[in-house]
């Protein structure tokens, strides 16, 4: 009994093992950002072209960042909203379809 209190183990909760500019965003989430910016920022122009409002261009770019972000950052689960996402198709596509073809039972 006296050994066993000796030999306990203890594990430590909510060590991340990756460097993290604030809780639940790191370099991987910046670099995902990034280039999703840089995608929009090609659409933006376009929008600005099209309809040569300064306005209307920027709105659409810092809801487009701001969006990243957020569904970037993972929670404490360690899961972001992509994530989940990706496991829902995932699940969905693993998923067996069984059609099913009605026929009278009395022919």
């Amino acid at each position: 009994m006296d050994e066993r209190k000796k030999n306990t183990l203890y594990i430590p909760q909510g060590l991340k093992t990756r460097v993290e500019i604030f809780d639940g965003y790191g370099k991987e989430e910046l670099f995902k950002t990034i280039i999703v910016t840089l995608i929009a920022g090609v659409i933006d122009i376009v929008i600005y072209a099209i309809f040569k409002n300064v306005v209307l261009a920027i709105v659409f770019i810092l809801i487009v960042i701001a969006g990243s972000v957020m569904m970037l950052t993972k929670d404490k689960t360690n899961i972001s909203v992509v994530d989940q996402v990706g496991f829902m198709i995932k699940f969905a596509r693993s998923q067996k379809k069984y059609p099913y073809k009605y026929q009278d039972e009395w022919k």
